[in-house]
């Protein structure tokens, strides 16, 4: 590497890891202060509060890296800029694009570890500091006694076009009451409905006890007399532990469990919660190119630093277009989730768009 080129990156380095410093204190300390009354009364133990803060780190990590990134590369650039040193490699014959080279490999490098960070850690650090949370409001209850708490009013999209409603789950006791099972045809056509008091998981199988069954032709007209069974063993691949882990969110999932429960449900045809799912999928792949966009964004502003009114200016113009940028995306993801763009355009438009404008702007430099 140069040295012009190790000049120009270390400055960036320097710069972002100092935003990401001051962003993680501040987060920390703002979190403190509004929290303090409830620390105050729960008295929770040191050790508990540092695990806490600690479990944040990936998502304030994930969160911040882009900000970073902007306010990195618009010092860096905006002061080389103000030194006339642009115009010093300019003259040597280096295009901005070879002046900016490793500042945009940096950028890749931190989107791929946003995706890491936020593939690897963040789903389990979410799960942890809500846990950590409800430990600090309720006081010591044991994490097994939380993980065996009963499940009320579970909805479940199964195997085979099933849709699950659940009164109660008992983990502990592998049981379920207030059981109603509606299977679909591929058309989403209803073709029976199981109504049970009571199921018990022994085993490897479900035993359900006072069984109605309802048989369906087209539309919701009866074809049979319903048929009740005092105990019936039921082909019902699911397990307890597919009905425990509905608790987890989809945004407490990595990738590979997302891509998993969008599997299981296209089997029940959930058309509507695959779709919101697939949003969330693919913005698991598009987010951290956020940061890489985002240098691109602030790149040709910042050459446009030059005296100081200018300077300001073109900040705030950056700062701007990087708040349209997330406004965009949000829209655009917005419309995903509305069905009015597919789930791939919804989550990537916006980095079109942006990456677009940026080397357009970069091209059309003096």
């Amino acid at each position: 590497m140069r040295i012009l080129d190790r000049y120009v990156l270390n400055s960036v380095i320097k710069l972002f890891f100092l935003c990401l410093f001051v962003f993680i204190s501040l987060y920390v300390i703002i979190d403190v202060f509004s929290n303090l009354a409830d620390f105050l009364k729960q008295k929770p133990e040191p050790s508990v509060l540092i695990r806490y803060y600690l479990s944040y780190l990936p998502i304030i990590f994930t969160q911040v890296s882009p900000i970073c990134c902007l306010l990195a590369t618009l010092y860096s650039f905006g002061k080389l800029n103000k030194d006339n040193e642009i115009i010093a490699m300019r003259s040597s014959g280096l295009s901005i694009m070879q002046i900016s080279k490793n500042t945009l490999i940096f950028g890749v490098l931190i989107a791929l570890s946003v995706f890491f960070v936020g593939d690897r850690f963040v789903p389990h650090s979410q799960t942890l500091t809500q846990k950590i949370r409800e430990e600090i409001e309720s006081g010591k209850r044991s994490v097994q006694e939380k993980r065996n708490a009963p499940i009320t009013n579970l909805c479940m999209y199964g195997m085979r076009n099933r849709l699950f409603f659940i009164n109660k789950f008992l983990p502990a006791e592998q049981t379920m009451e207030g059981i109603t099972i509606l299977e679909h045809d591929q058309h989403q056509n209803l073709t029976k409905k199981i109504v049970a008091n009571r199921g018990v998981y022994k085993d490897n199988l479900w035993n359900f006890y006072q069984v109605i069954t309802y048989d369906f032709g087209k539309g919701v007209d009866s074809i049979a007399e319903p048929r009740y069974q005092d105990e019936e063993i039921m082909a019902i691949p699911e397990t307890p532990h597919d009905f425990l882990t509905q608790r987890q969110r989809p945004d407490h999932m990595n990738i590979s469990q997302l891509d998993e429960y969008i599997w299981k449900l296209s089997k029940s045809g959930a058309t509507g919660v695959i779709k919101d799912l697939k949003v969330d999928l693919y913005q698991r792949f598009t987010f951290p190119l956020t940061s890489l966009i985002i240098i691109f964004l602030g790149i040709p502003f910042s050459l446009r630093m030059k005296k100081r009114a200018t300077g300001l200016s073109s900040l705030g113009i950056s700062v701007i277009m990087g708040f349209l940028y997330y406004v965009f995306n949000a829209v655009s993801v917005a419309f995903g989730y509305a069905g009015v763009l597919p789930p791939l355009v919804a989550t990537s438009l916006s980095h079109v768009v942006a990456l677009s404008a940026s080397l357009y702007m970069i091209y059309t430099l003096p």
